[in-house]
C-alpha cells in the first residue's frame, strides 16, 4: 500500500495541492471520490486476471485476446501518456531550486533529471519499492509538522477552530459542490461530486487497472491477496490523506490572512519583474494588494472574536464580507499576473505551485525548511523512478523483445533495459523543459494529460474483459477513433477534463461493437 501510494505521491503532490487548496478551495478533493469503488472493482476483476496470466507487463495479454497491433498501440498510449507525465514530475522538484535560488529552470531540469536516472539505474523495481516506503511515511511526517507551523504561527488565541470557521467563511470549504449552475449542470467545472464519482472512477479504474506504473506494483506482490489488500487500503487511506494535504492550503490560506502575504508566489520571476521596465506598475499594484490584505485581515480577526462570542448576526455579516474580499483579492491577482506576462512573455505567470514553497522558504526555522526541501526531492525521485522503470519494462516486453526476433539473454535484457530506461529518462527531461507552457498548476496538468489516454486505455481492457465476441481488428480500429474523438473533445472545451476518461471508454466499446457488427454482417452478406 505505502509503495503503491508513494508511487503517486511524486513531489507534484506536496508541492501543488496545497497552492490548489489556498486558490480553489477544497473542492479538488472530489477528484479522488470514485478512487475507492474502483480499487473494490479491481480487486473484483482485474488483478486475478492478471495474476493468472502471469504477465510481465499488463498488455501481453492483449495480443492473445486481440492481436499484435491492439498490444502494440495500448502499449504506446500508456509509454506517452506517462513519459509526459515524468516529465512534468521531473519539473516539479526543478522548481525548488529555480523558486529559491533563482537557478535557470532549463538547466535544473537537466541536474535533476540527471540525478534521478542514476538514482533509478543504480537501484531496480525492489530498491525503489522499499525506499518509497520509507520516503511515504518521512514525506507526510514534515507536510503535518508544516501545517502545524502554520497554525502556531496565527495569532494568540486563534487555534484550528477557528481557522476552519475562516477559512469556511471564505468559501474555501468547498469539499461538496454540484456541478449545477443558473443553466442546469455545468459540464466544464472541474471538480463536483459527478465528475468526481462518475469521470474520477473511470480515471482511477484506468491509473490502476492498466498504468504499467500501477500494475507493476501490485505483480510484484507475494500473492494475489497481498495486492488486494494492498489497493484496498489504498482505497482507504489515499482519501483522508489527499483531504490533509488540502487542509495545509486552507491553513496556509488564513495564516496569510493575518500575516503579510506576497502578491506574487513565485519570488525568482518577481525578482525578474523588479529588475525590470514594469517595476513600477508592479509596484503600485502589489501597493493595492497590500491594503485589501489589510481589510482582510481586520475581518478575520473580527470574525474570530464573533465566533467565540456566537455572535451569528455578526458572522454572517462578515461571511459576506470575507466573500466579497476574496473576489477581490482574486480579481487584483489577475491583474499582477498580466503584469508579470507583460514582463515575462515566455514564462508561466500562474504562481499557485509556489504557494507552499514560500510559505515553507519564508516561515519555517532553516532546519526543517532543509528538511522539506529534501522530501521534496525524495518524492520526486520515488514516482520518477517507478515511472521510468514501467517505462523501460514495457518498451522492452512489448516492443524490443516482441519485434527485434533475437532471443537475449538474461544479461542482455538486463542491459537493455538500462538503456531504454536512460533513453526514457532523456525523454522526460526534454519534456520537463515544455512543463511550464502549460498553465495549470502541476496536479492539474499531470491529470490532464494522463486523461487524454486513459480511458482510451481502459476502454480496450474492459472489451478485452467483458465483451468477448468483440476482436482484434474492431477494436483497434475503436481505439483510434475513441482517442481522435478525445482530444478533439479536450481541444474544443466541451467538457471538464474528468469527463474525457468516461468518452474515451465509452467511445471504445460503443465503436467495437458496432465495427464488430458490420463486419459479421458483411461476412455473411
Amino acid at each position: 500500500m505505502l509503495s503503491v501510494m508513494g508511487t503517486q505521491a511524486s513531489a507534484i503532490t506536496f508541492l501543488t495541492a496545497p497552492g490548489q487548496a489556498y486558490s480553489d478551495g477544497m473542492r479538488f478533493i472530489q477528484y479522488y471520490f470514485g478512487l475507492p469503488l474502483a480499487m473494490i472493482i479491481l480487486c473484483i476483476s482485474f488483478v486475478p486476471i492478471f495474476h493468472r496470466l502471469k504477465v510481465f507487463t499488463a498488455y501481453e495479454y492483449l495480443e492473445s485476446r486481440f492481436d499484435l497491433k491492439t498490444r502494440t498501440l495500448t502499449s504506446f498510449l500508456f509509454l506517452l501518456s506517462r513519459g509526459t507525465s515524468t516529465g512534468i514530475s521531473i519539473y516539479a522538484p526543478s522548481l525548488v531550486l529555480h523558486s529559491l535560488l533563482g537557478w535557470d529552470i532549463m538547466i535544473t531540469n537537466v541536474v535533476m533529471g540527471g540525478m534521478v536516472i542514476v538514482y533509478t539505474l543504480s537501484g531496480g523495481a525492489r530498491a525503489v519499492a522499499y525506499t518509497q516506503t520509507l520516503q511515504f511515511i518521512i514525506i507526510y511526517f514534515a507536510m503535518f509538522l508544516s501545517a502545524w507551523y502554520a497554525l502556531k504561527l496565527l495569532p494568540e488565541g486563534i487555534g484550528i477552530t477557528e481557522a476552519l470557521h475562516i477559512g469556511g467563511k471564505s468559501g474555501k470549504l468547498n469539499v461538496i459542490s454540484t456541478g449545477m449552475g443558473e443553466d442546469g449542470f455545468n459540464w466544464k467545472d472541474r471538480y463536483n461530486i459527478w465528475s468526481g464519482l462518475i469521470g474520477g472512477l473511470f480515471l482511477a479504474l484506468s491509473y490502476f487497472g492498466t498504468d504499467q506504473s500501477q500494475v507493476g506494483r501490485y505483480l510484484t506482490a507475494k500473492s494475489e491477496g497481498q495486492s488486494k489488500i494492498g489497493l484496498l487500503m489504498n482505497g482507504i487511506v489515499k482519501v483522508p490523506l489527499q483531504f490533509m494535504i488540502l487542509l495545509i492550503g486552507i491553513f496556509l490560506f488564513v495564516f496569510y490572512q493575518f500575516n503579510p502575504a506576497p502578491a506574487y508566489f513565485n519570488s525568482a520571476n518577481e525578482q525578474k519583474v523588479l529588475d525590470g521596465e514594469y517595476r513600477n506598475e508592479y509596484l503600485a499594484m502589489t501597493n493595492e494588494f497590500s491594503t485589501l490584505k489589510e481589510k482582510s485581515r481586520e475581518a478575520a480577526l473580527s470574525l474570530a472574536q464573533a465566533i467565540k462570542l456566537n455572535d451569528d448576526g455578526k458572522i454572517e455579516a462578515l461571511r459576506e464580507q470575507m466573500l466579497m474580499l476574496e473576489n477581490e483579492r482574486k480579481v487584483q491577482k489577475d491583474s499582477i499576473r498580466r503584469i508579470v506576462e507583460k514582463a515575462l512573455p515566455n514564462t508561466d505567470s500562474n504562481d499557485n505551485n509556489f504557494i507552499f514553497l514560500r510559505f515553507v522558504s519564508d516561515n519555517l526555522p532553516h532546519g526543517l525548511i532543509g528538511l522539506i526541501i529534501a522530501i521534496i526531492f525524495l518524492a520526486s525521485w520515488g514516482s520518477v523512478a517507478a515511472a521510468l522503470n514501467s517505462l523501460s519494462g514495457a518498451t522492452m516486453i512489448d516492443f524490443h523483445k516482441k519485434f527485434s526476433g533475437k532471443e537475449l539473454s538474461h544479461e542482455q535484457d538486463y542491459r537493455w533495459s538500462r538503456i531504454y530506461t536512460l533513453l526514457w529518462g532523456l525523454f522526460c527531461i526534454v519534456f520537463a523543459q515544455l512543463a511550464s507552457n502549460f498553465g495549470n498548476s502541476l496536479i492539474e496538468a499531470v491529470n490532464i494529460l494522463g486523461s487524454w489516454f486513459y480511458g482510451t486505455i481502459l476502454g480496450i481492457f474492459l472489451v478485452a474483459f467483458f465483451i468477448r465476441y468483440v476482436k482484434g481488428h474492431a477494436v483497434f480500429m475503436a481505439a483510434i477513433l475513441a482517442e481522435a474523438i478525445v482530444i478533439y473533445v479536450y481541444k474544443q472545451d466541451i467538457v471538464s477534463f474528468l469527463w474525457l476518461n468516461v468518452i474515451g471508454a465509452a467511445a471504445v466499446i460503443g465503436f467495437g461493437v458496432l465495427m464488430q457488427w458490420i463486419m459479421n454482417s458483411t461476412k455473411k452478406a
